[in-house]
């Protein structure tokens, strides 16, 4: 798979119903996943959106999620820019290269889904999410 770059947008419990209507919008293939499924099936956030990946035959990419208890929601600045894909060494280049001289809120790490993930915001002020996608081998 080749290395993606789509908006990321994070929604306060009504990722479900927007991520349906971008898919009435703009077509596509829709896949849900909530955080029950993903390990957490006893938290509060259980039936929440975990990650929403929505891909249009026109080639759009957006992913989203709701945002979990006790993290901030923040409706204008819920929007990030996630760089996914399975080619290691390049994500892990780019991740170096954004993380410099920002701020790291997640570091670039296994996860409970099985994925490297991080997070930062550059020394510009732009939010930036890296999953590597582990081999299904």
């Amino acid at each position: 798979m080749a290395s993606r770059l789509n908006p990321y947008i994070s929604f306060d419990g009504t990722a479900r119903q927007a991520m349906e209507f971008y898919k009435d919008v703009f077509g596509g293939t829709l896949t849900l996943n909530t955080f029950g499924e993903f390990g957490a099936a006893d938290s509060p956030d259980a039936d929440k959106v975990m990650h929403a990946l929505l891909e249009t035959p026109s080639g759009f990419t957006l992913m989203a999620s709701d945002t979990p208890q006790g993290m901030e929601y923040n409706p204008g600045d819920n929007i990030q820019v996630s760089l996914s894909g399975d080619d290691a060494a390049e994500l892990r280049g780019h991740w170096e290269k954004l993380a410099d001289g920002g701020t790291v809120s997640v570091p670039l790490e296994k996860q409970m889904w099985g994925d490297e993930f991080g997070a930062c915001v550059d020394r510009f002020g732009v939010p930036w999410m890296v999953n590597i996608a582990q081999s299904q081998a």
